[in-house]
């Protein structure tokens, strides 16, 4: 403490610094935050609305209630199209849902709930809360629709790296508020010092000045004897600071799509390599998530008997191809006797048909055997 004794000594106007609190706004951007993750997770949302939920039993669809709910109208505030974008979003972001099947008959989708783990019995949840109704029953594991995305990156990232990037995205913004900053001098040809009165008129009329010429496209204001204003900004930075703020939006939606598993050059409506990109995307990211949901419903809605009886619940209308696309393709395999027709109607997300000319397996002569062809030709020439 030696030489700060001798520092006071000599500056006592600084001893009321060290007690100083100096505000510090480093202002976290919720927006930033919020944009990234609806750009990612509803591109995902949107993806899995457009499925056709189907309760298959020896290949012929099943029209039922559940053909209902899930297709068509699973409650009475949504179609099943909200349902399942608003389903997957809650999954993705909250990395878990809940789905209870009410009296009603209505699957609805619960906002919060307490889940009461066991080892050996079934799993309860209680305090199942959807909009402003808490129930009071307690729900058992195997009443529900309940399912866990298991995305600890993501979470992490939310956790973390938000913060981060909205603190530097944060300094950002007030970068560039700085370097576009409208500066300017006022010269006033005054002969004596400014009294305080004198001081607010003068702070006034330099308020309206100002404001006239930024709210204004055209501003006319009055030229006085002895009152100069001269602006001294300088807005060369700000085309450089507004490119940084777009990139580093980017490079964050970037970092949540990769995390989930979307090529980036799909969420940024990027053509180059679109066809790559939507193969990699429906078999990394929403292929894996549609086998979650699946597995689950088949779990849930279809009795153990019924399933190994060849009862299934497929979902369909994602993953599929255009028939208009691989035409060529289905017509190689149907020629070389691979698949029949009604399997490629499968394959295709289309229900086979009581057709029995579809349920053949055809070899065109192009794909004979060699031995045969030689055969054929043998005979030929002795003819």
């Amino acid at each position: 403490m030696g030489f700060l004794e001798t520092v006071f000594r000599r500056n006592k106007e600084l001893e009321w610094l060290f007690d100083l609190d100096i505000p510090f706004d480093a202002s976290h951007k919720s927006y930033l935050k919020k944009m990234s993750l609806e750009t990612c997770i509803n591109f995902i949302a949107r993806t899995i609305s457009q499925s056709e939920f189907r309760i298959m039993k020896d290949g012929k669809r099943q029209r039922n209630d559940w053909d209902y709910l899930l297709n068509v109208r699973p409650n009475t505030d949504q179609s099943a199209a909200d349902f399942w974008q608003r389903f997957v979003y809650r999954l993705i972001y909250d990395n878990e849902i809940l789905v209870i099947l009410s009296d009603d008959n209505d699957l609805l989708i619960a906002d919060s709930f307490s889940r009461d783990e066991y080892a050996v019995y079934l799993d309860a949840f209680r305090d199942v809360t959807v909009k402003d109704y808490t129930f009071k029953r307690t729900f058992r594991m195997d009443e529900v629709i309940y399912l866990t995305y298991n995305n600890e990156k993501l979470t992490m990232f939310m956790e973390s790296m938000f913060d981060d990037y909205a603190e530097l995205f944060s300094r950002m913004i007030e970068s560039g508020k700085h370097s576009n900053q409208i500066r300017g001098t006022v010269n006033v040809d005054a002969t004596q010092s400014l009294n305080e009165e004198t001081q607010t008129k003068l702070q006034t009329f330099i308020d309206k000045l100002f404001n006239s010429f930024r709210k204004n496209t055209i501003a006319i204001v009055p030229k006085l004897k002895g009152f100069e204003y001269n602006e001294v900004s300088d807005g060369s930075k700000s085309g450089k600071s507004v490119d940084e703020l777009a990139k580093l939006k980017r490079d964050l939606i970037d970092d949540v799509a990769n995390i989930l598993g979307i090529p980036t050059s799909l969420v940024h409506g990027e053509m180059s390599d679109f066809e790559t990109a939507i193969k990699a995307y429906i078999k990394f990211c929403i292929n894996p998530l549609v086998k979650k949901i699946k597995d689950e419903f088949n779990a849930k809605i279809i009795l153990k008997s019924d399933y190994m009886s060849g009862t299934r619940l497929e979902v369909r209308g994602v993953a599929e191809m255009n028939p208009l696309e691989v035409a060529n393709a289905v017509d190689k395999l149907r020629a070389s006797g691979t698949y029949n027709g009604n399997e490629i109607r499968i394959m295709l997300g289309d229900e086979p048909v009581d057709v029995p000319a579809l349920n053949e397996y055809v070899l065109t002569k192009n794909y004979q055997s060699a031995n045969e062809s030689s055969e054929e030709g043998g005979e030929g020439e002795n003819a």
